[in-house]
């Protein structure tokens, strides 16, 4: 597998380029000391599998999984256990370091990324709880089928395992995942402005550095998140 890693520690990017010149089937194509060159770098390039430190300064690494279109392959490699819950909101991330790593757990990671096929999943996917057609997307809450009227929707949010999905009238709670709905959202009403949030655009009321204002609810906006949003505003 062709990897890079990605990593604002000198000494960290050393110590994990080691443990993979250790594994045969790894191929360390290049290392960086932050996201915005790793960013550049995979405009161009390929890779298989990614080493992404979570706490980097300015970028997070989960802001930079959130600019990628079609993510490979990622393991976490950090000093704080505290986000693996977090972590694994994402398909893309097969595994989750905790600094120091020892060969041992290094190996196990590996074994799971190489048996990982493919970090995205078919659209026909049977376990999807949501379902769309025209104007109306219809929600399983407690095995019945709520139908909800799309441009209706301002906010959907992630709470862990749920999303909170609020309208005009009525907010609804549904054991999903943020991607999975996001799927379903025209792009032409919908965007995702943090790993949490998804907007609709059309009910925005007033936007102060990195937040927007939609109804009474304050939403935080992304650093990665902000060009695009900015694009889709009719500005004066």
């Amino acid at each position: 597998m062709n990897c890079i890693i990605i990593d604002d520690e000198a000494t960290a990017r050393a110590i994990i380029g080691q443990l993979c010149s250790n594994v045969a089937s790894l191929n360390v194509l290049e290392e960086f000391p932050n996201a915005i060159q790793a960013i550049k770098y995979l405009n161009q390039n390929e890779v298989d599998l990614i080493f992404l430190d979570i706490h980097m300064p300015d970028f997070t690494g989960f802001d930079f999984i959130e600019t990628l279109k079609n993510p490979p392959k990622i393991v976490l490699t950090t000093s704080d256990a505290n986000f693996a819950i977090q972590a694994f909101e994402y398909d893309c991330i097969v595994d989750y370091l905790v600094k120091p790593i020892t060969p041992e757990r290094f190996q196990k990671a590996i074994q799971k990324a190489e048996a990982v096929k493919s970090v995205v999943k078919p659209k026909g996917d049977a376990n999807k709880v949501e379902t769309s057609s025209g104007n109306d997307l219809y929600v399983n809450i407690d095995r019945r089928l709520i139908k909800i009227d799309i441009p209706s929707i301002y906010l959907v949010e992630a709470k862990g395992d749920y999303i909170h999905v609020k309208t005009e009238d009525k907010n609804y709670t549904v054991h999903s995942t943020l991607k999975k709905i996001e799927e379903k959202l025209p792009d032409s009403l919908f965007l995702k402005v943090h790993r949490s949030y998804i907007i609709n655009v059309d009910k925005i009321i007033d936007i102060e550095d990195n937040s927007v204002l939609i109804k009474k609810d304050v939403i935080p906006v992304s650093r990665s998140n902000r060009p695009e949003l900015m694009k889709r505003l009719n500005l004066l």
